[in-house]
């Protein structure tokens, strides 16, 4: 260029995004502007830039990098730039022509002016004049805005007067030449990146003495969306109304109207008022404490009978309750009375038979006291010898019964054995479900239960019990032994009468000698593995040699638990067996009441889950010594004597149960008794002294018992001591 140019830019300002954002919390910095002297209003909006991988300055042609902060527009190529190679200085002369030319011509265009500024919808930016070293950027033009520029040059014959470009918009993709070597140029699209939001004027503040103004830059990052939660929010100070009241009293003018001389007023609708008798303070207070009286009278009529009424429906339900609960125990005792008789009739367990004994027991002491009472000399020996003939009679027909029940025991005992080796496997996981896994072993016990199950049925058709022989033998013939030998003789001597038309009758024993030679073939460990974790008596001899005792009573080795053991006792005594028969030969004692109060206790002591264990150590024949030594066969409270009805309980229900810390009462006194808070409040302190005695026979009594010297108190441990 052979002159100085001087260039006037108006940018519209539009709403242009920044492409390049700078990073949140940008915002709140100075940004200092030169302000014109028209007073326009301050440009606000966000710089559009375009993103290449080139580092700034490098490979631009002939542009100039800019500066970090500065933003403006520029393309290659462009008539806008400083071009070096028509660059001349400018002279004082030509500098002042220049301007006089751009006076002139900026009042010509003032009218176009006006209407391009209509046009744009944002502020307008003032017109300025580029140096001679400085390039288009500095106008600080940002992507999407319109520019119009002038140009003028002194030498009007090789260069046109002005030259006016306007209306240029920043295309989407733009041709950028990059530098990749030292004489290798390469062209790259590079897309324009658009803002999707105005960039809002936060304001700013100017310097009176420089007049440069200073505006709030934000952040050119888009706001982030907040997620959606699902629900609708509102803020509580939009939301809530906050109401007021204030009561107020309006004026309401009125006037009267009397007759005078020139108006008459009617006196028709008027009223004659009288003074009444005058009421003093006391007359006044007076009536008013009659009228309060009056009100508490009928209150309190209202009160007591709302209280009589609920007593008297208190008192029908206590009635009622009480009514259902007298029913409730006649219909128990009646039953209890019921499933007795029907346990005597029909004995299937040893409870139900030391019932029956018992009893037998009781009707001959009975007839003792009769005859010693009524007769003498040969007639009570008379009497004697029918009621020993009598006595031996039932006997023999509780044998007999016995016997019956022996006999269904048994089958029921194999069945319930058999069922037990053929149960999976069970245990319980961590959320208290139970899982269930069959084993090789469970399986196998399980078949041999079915095949044992089919082989001891009767009264089934000759085809399916053929059929049940079959499989019988295919199983038993996978294992050559002698047994397994003799199981299909005789599985093919019962087919064969069988097919000989033999009377079903006469085929019993050989049936019976089937199922047990079968039951033998079950037992066996080679045969089902599984039976070896059940069997009583274990497949290795060495180890018969380990907790086994010898009773002195059937001269019989026996594992340690056929054999009671007291907890008071210091030797092995006699068997279960022998205990049992000695009981039903002599004393005939009944322990299932004993028994029943014992588990309930136990169950009881288990719920409160605090690791009791005196509890498990007490065994049935030292609660019969507490209940009928120390406390007499009956409650402590109401001397009831009915066992069935007793239980035992804890006295003081903070401590564990022991034969130190209980108490003998009936169901319900226990229930009432366990929610009990004060017990010192509840009883009395002669009650309360006669029941700490019985506690102190318990402790003399145990105190005897090494396995319960570590839980007595230390006192008393002392004491014992000494």
């Amino acid at each position: 260029m052979e002159g100085a140019s001087d260039c006037r830019l108006e940018a519209a300002n539009a709403e242009t995004p920044a492409a390049e954002q700078p990073p949140a919390g940008a915002g709140e910095a100075g940004e200092a502007r030169n302000a014109e002297p028209q007073g326009e209003p301050l440009l606000s909006g966000g710089a559009g830039t375009a993103q290449t991988d080139v580092p700034p300055g490098e490979g631009l042609g002939h542009h100039e990098a800019m500066e970090n902060g500065e933003q403006g527009v520029c393309e290659p190529d462009s008539p806008f730039s400083a071009s070096p190679e028509h660059a001349s200085p400018v002279t004082i002369t030509s500098y002042s022509t220049l301007l006089e030319l751009r006076n002139s011509e900026r009042e010509k265009e003032t009218s176009q002016n006006a209407v391009l500024s209509e046009n744009v919808t944002s502020s307008t930016a003032t017109g300025s004049i580029i140096e001679d070293n400085k390039t288009l950027m500095w106008s600080m033009a940002t992507f999407c805005e319109t520019i119009q520029s002038e140009k003028l040059h002194l030498d009007l014959g090789h260069f046109p007067r002005k030259a006016v470009q306007q209306d240029y918009c920043m295309p989407d993709v733009i041709p950028v030449r990059v530098q990749t070597d030292s004489d290798t140029f390469q062209d790259v699209a590079v897309k324009i990146e658009r803002p999707t939001f105005r960039k809002p004027f936060l304001g700013g503040f100017k310097n009176r003495i420089t007049g440069v103004e200073f505006h709030n830059a934000g952040s050119q990052t888009i706001p982030k969306k907040r997620p959606e939660k699902g629900t609708t929010l509102f803020c509580r100070e939009t939301q809530t109304v906050f109401q007021k009241n204030k009561r107020q009293q309006t004026a309401n003018p009125t006037s009267t109207q009397m007759t005078k001389v020139g108006l008459y007023v009617s006196n028709v609708t008027d009223k004659l008022i009288t003074p009444g008798k005058y009421l003093t303070a006391e007359e006044y207070h007076k009536r008013r404490l009659e009228a309060v009286i009056v009100l508490q009278k009928y209150f309190r009529r209202w009160h007591a009978r709302n209280l009589v009424q609920k007593l008297k429906a208190e008192k029908r339900l206590r009635l009622a309750w009480e009514a259902q609960e007298e029913l409730r125990k006649k219909k128990e005792k009646e039953d209890k009375v019921r499933r007795e008789h029907e346990r005597r009739l029909n004995p299937k367990t040893k409870e139900d038979f030391e019932l029956l004994y018992h009893a037998l027991e009781s009707w001959r002491q009975e007839e003792i006291e009769r005859i010693n009472g009524t007769l003498t000399g040969a007639e009570r020996k008379a009497a004697l010898c029918g009621l020993l003939e009598q006595e031996a009679h039932l006997i023999a027909s509780i044998g007999r019964h016995k016997l019956n029940a022996d006999e269904e025991n048994q089958q029921k005992a194999v069945l319930h054995f058999l069922s037990k080796c053929a149960q999976p496997k069970r245990w319980k996981a961590y959320d208290g479900k139970t899982t269930e896994m069959d084993t090789p072993y469970t399986l196998r016990a399980r078949e041999l239960l079915e095949i044992y199950r089919s082989v001891s049925m009767n009264d089934i058709p000759q085809d399916e019990r053929i059929d049940v022989l079959l499989t019988l033998r295919c199983t038993v013939k996978e294992h050559a032994c002698e047994l397994t030998k003799e199981i299909v003789e005789l599985i093919d001597r019962e087919v064969d009468l069988m097919s000989r038309k033999v009377k079903e009758c006469n085929l019993e024993g050989l049936r019976k000698r089937i199922c047990t030679l079968f039951l033998q073939y079950i037992k066996k460990p080679e045969f089902n593995p599984e039976v070896a974790k059940i069997l009583k008596v274990p497949p290795d001899p060495l180890k018969l040699y380990k907790n086994v005792n010898f009773c002195r009573s059937c001269e019989n080795y026996l594992p340690s638990t056929e054999f009671p053991v007291p907890a008071n006792s210091r030797t092995i005594g006699r068997c279960h067996l022998c205990c049992k028969l000695d009981n039903e030969a002599r004393r005939r004692e009944s322990f299932l009441k004993y028994r029943l109060i014992l588990e309930n206790l136990r169950k009881s002591e288990a719920g409160y889950q605090d690791d009791t264990e005196i509890v498990f150590l007490v065994q049935l024949q030292d609660l019969q010594y507490m209940i009928e030594n120390i406390w007499g066969c009956q409650s402590a409270l109401s001397a009831c004597s009915d066992l069935c009805d007793l239980v035992m309980v804890r006295w003081d229900k903070q401590q564990e149960w022991s034969p130190w810390n209980t108490i003998l009462l009936t169901k319900d006194e226990a229930d009432a008794h366990l929610k009990l808070c004060n017990l010192q409040e509840a009883y009395e302190a002669a009650f309360i002294h006669r029941i700490k005695q019985k506690h102190i026979r318990a402790k003399k009594y145990f105190a005897q018992i090494p396995a319960m010297t570590s839980f007595l108190p230390r006192s008393d441990k002392q004491a014992n001591a000494s």
